[in-house]
């Protein structure tokens, strides 16, 4: 069986940098076995995949990359504190998702942060999920997702 790294390798991506923080928060958090990421943006070396609104500039292909995007960016939080992406199972992923007035394919795009999830850590990466719609997200960014995951011990 490959690893996640190996499995990252195969899909052409490596971890980015654990993006810094936007205001007084951390990345991510450990507690009791348990790591909880702060909301991960679409940032790439800072600078986000897209803004927009989804339905009105934004399309649900370009959110649902940028969905993936979060989900990358998460990992790294995740193996920042659990120091290995092997140890851990994503339990739950809340997907935030801008949309224009009427917008209801948010399933759609925080798919993109899922089958990400699903690729890289194979059934340790099916979880719950909610995704929800919100009227605009910090750097008017389509779409933020955090993650809860475990660490096996």
């Amino acid at each position: 069986m490959s690893s996640a790294l190996q499995r990252l390798a195969q899909l052409g991506l490596t971890l980015p940098p654990v993006p810094e923080p936007l205001a007084s928060y951390v990345p991510a958090a450990v507690m009791d076995g348990w790591v909880y990421t702060a909301g991960q943006l679409p940032l790439i070396e800072g600078v986000p995949l897209a803004t927009g609104v989804v339905g009105e500039g934004v399309t649900v292909e370009e959110a649902a990359r940028c969905a993936r995007q979060c989900a990358l960016n998460g990992l790294a939080a995740v193996e920042a504190v659990a120091g290995d992406l092997d140890r851990i199972r994503i339990v739950k992923v809340t997907g935030f998702v801008a949309g224009a007035p009427g917008f209801t394919q948010q399933p759609a795009v925080v798919n993109g942060a899922s089958e990400l999830l699903g690729d890289v850590l194979g059934a340790d990466g099916v979880h719950a999920r909610s995704a929800v719609g919100v009227a605009s997200l910090p750097m008017g960014v389509p779409v933020e997702v955090e993650l809860i995951a475990r660490i096996r011990l």
